[in-house]
């Protein structure tokens, strides 16, 4: 069976493109897609954080799926290069499911 042909892809960003840092990640999943939540988390204190939500995206259950692909295979490159990545175990909670 031959390979379909791989068409072209070219990469343009529209006016509206932005560049940010996130470092909190909220997730919702109904039937129909995914919707990714990113935000600035600031620990205000000990006890107190505060999270700043800047984007939200949707994406279909296809994309979402093919985004966890390019993530592992990102996520092992970097780690065969520099190492391990650790997390905080305080981090690994569940959150509540939307």
């Amino acid at each position: 069976m031959a390979n379909p042909i791989q068409p072209s892809v070219k990469l343009m960003n529209t006016a509206e493109y932005r560049e940010n840092y996130a470092n909190s990640v909220q997730i919702r999943v109904n039937v129909w897609d995914f919707f990714l939540v990113f935000g600035t988390l600031l620990q205000q204190s000990e006890t107190q954080v505060e999270i700043q939500n800047f984007q939200g995206i949707y994406l279909s259950p296809q994309q979402a799926k093919a985004l966890l692909g390019v993530l592992q295979q990102n996520v092992t490159g970097y780690e065969n290069a520099f190492g391990e990545i650790k997390l905080d175990p305080r981090m690994m909670g569940q959150g509540p499911v939307h």
